[in-house]
């Protein structure tokens, strides 16, 4: 155990393990259907398996993480149902946010989203975008967060962006790139979609820009679910 550790108090401990393992899970560091041991996470973060295990359960208890007979805790396969659930209620906050934003929005911002759209673009005309290293992010994920973030940021309500925040967090952010990575129409659509949005942005048309993050949201959501579906009755069979 290190100095720094051993200072730590015991619930900020756990919380600093709960927060690193989440980030691994997250990023696809730590993918989906993969089991969590103790004993190996303890020994890595140099400390006692008491708050590893802590750290696990506040995972559970938040979703990321079940435990399954005969394997323990794993990192858990979200079901088709749940994700479309979410996005559905994401499509609603997302097309608030940029309602707003059409309304709000500034040139250096417009200049972001196209930017970042640019980046996608130029991933979706290649056969098979480059992957990101073990544990980082991939450009297109970066540039696909920037869009929703700069709109967020522009709409100018804190309390939009940290609800879609919420929803997002609940699912590893990894996944997406794995869609994208795999079906070069999935790619393609996705940058059609930014350009409406962004093209109803730039008009200032606030119904438009709704109507178009809606759908946007609500066909990614079932992109995520059938890439779910596919592996949810498969994936803990290893």
């Amino acid at each position: 155990m290190t100095a720094t550790t051993r200072e730590q108090e015991p619930q900020a401990l756990v919380d600093d393990l709960a927060e690193r393992i989440r980030q691994r899970i997250m990023t696809g560091e730590i993918p989906i259907g993969a089991q969590l041991r103790q004993a190996a996470l303890a020994s890595e973060f140099g400390v006692s398996r008491t708050p590893v295990r802590e750290a696990l359960r506040q995972l559970q208890t938040g979703g990321l993480i079940t435990v399954v007979p005969n394997r323990g805790a794993v990192v858990r396969v979200p079901s088709p149902w749940e994700v479309r659930s979410a996005h559905e209620v994401r499509a609603e906050l997302e097309g608030l946010a940029a309602e707003r934003a059409a309304t709000r929005i500034t040139e250096p911002q417009l200049a972001i989203l196209r930017r970042a759209n640019e980046t996608m673009r130029r991933a979706a005309e290649k056969a098979r975008p480059r992957q990101a290293a073990a544990g980082a992010t991939a450009p297109t994920t970066l540039a696909n967060d920037e869009i929703h973030t700069t709109i967020h940021e522009a709409a100018r309500n804190p309390w939009l962006g940290r609800m879609i925040n919420q929803i997002n967090e609940s699912f590893p952010r990894n996944v997406l790139a794995l869609v994208l990575a795999s079906d070069p129409a999935a790619r393609r659509l996705t940058v059609v979609e930014h350009d409406q949005i962004i093209g109803a942005l730039e008009a200032g048309d606030g119904p438009a820009a709704r109507a178009a993050m809606h759908k946007h949201v609500i066909e990614s959501g079932e992109q995520l679910a059938r890439w779910y579906e596919e592996r949810s009755t498969t994936v803990f069979q290893a």
